[in-house]
């Protein structure tokens, strides 16, 4: 994939989505992160907001009854181990920064649970620092584009990073992602309703294949 190829791509994904900063509150992006592993996004949404409900601060729910916890997040799945990590986050935030999430990578990928996604996302959304969160639609969706050939998410952060100048990196999650969920569908694809068609050799393939 070629640099002009890569910009183009990003350029109308860009037009398309309307993408525009917006800073939101970095308590509710990490937990909401957090509770969105392996699981939809309408489950994550119920389970952030009857959480937020009762416990929207970290010293909230570092004191709040695990039981109590797993019930309201249920319908994020493996609520168990998500009730004890989000406690154990909120812990870490009371205690080693004074209630307020940290800004820097280092620091949160250091509290309990957070990888490289979560800690990218908190970054982004949250602060407005050049990071790639990669979950599974922004690794499906780069790979279908040849924007890079990877296996693991980690392994698609890190080249689009190279191939990205560090000033585009904050829309490239908002953008793939919304690809991924109207178009690019992990199982049947809706190639020849893309923009991205004429761009991309997936699409291309798939569109050769149906003529």
């Amino acid at each position: 994939m070629t640099t002009s190829s890569s910009d183009e791509i990003l350029h109308r994904l860009k037009h398309y989505y309307s993408y525009t900063e917006r800073q939101r509150d970095p308590f509710t992006v990490l937990i909401s992160t957090i509770l969105s592993q392996r699981t939809k996004d309408e489950n994550t949404a119920k389970a952030s907001q009857a959480l937020f409900s009762k416990f929207d601060t970290p010293e909230k729910l570092a004191h709040a009854d695990v039981a109590e916890v797993e019930s309201l997040i249920k319908p994020s799945g493996f609520y168990h181990v998500k009730a004890e990590r989000i406690k154990a986050v909120a812990y870490q935030i009371l205690h080693r920064y004074g209630g307020r999430v940290p800004s820097t990578a280092e620091d949160l990928l250091s509290l309990p649970g957070v990888g490289r996604k979560t800690a990218n996302c908190v970054l982004v959304y949250s602060f407005g620092i050049p990071a790639i969160p990669v979950d599974t639609h922004v690794h499906r969706t780069a790979n279908r584009l040849a924007l890079v050939s990877t296996t693991t998410p980690e392994e698609t952060e890190y080249e689009l990073m190279k191939i990205f100048s560090k000033k585009d990196w904050i829309p490239i999650n908002h953008v793939l992602v919304s690809l991924g969920k109207e178009f690019c569908r992990p199982q049947t694809p809706f190639c020849h309703q893309c923009l991205l068609t004429d761009v991309c050799p997936t699409g291309q393939k798939e569109t050769q294949q149906n003529l």
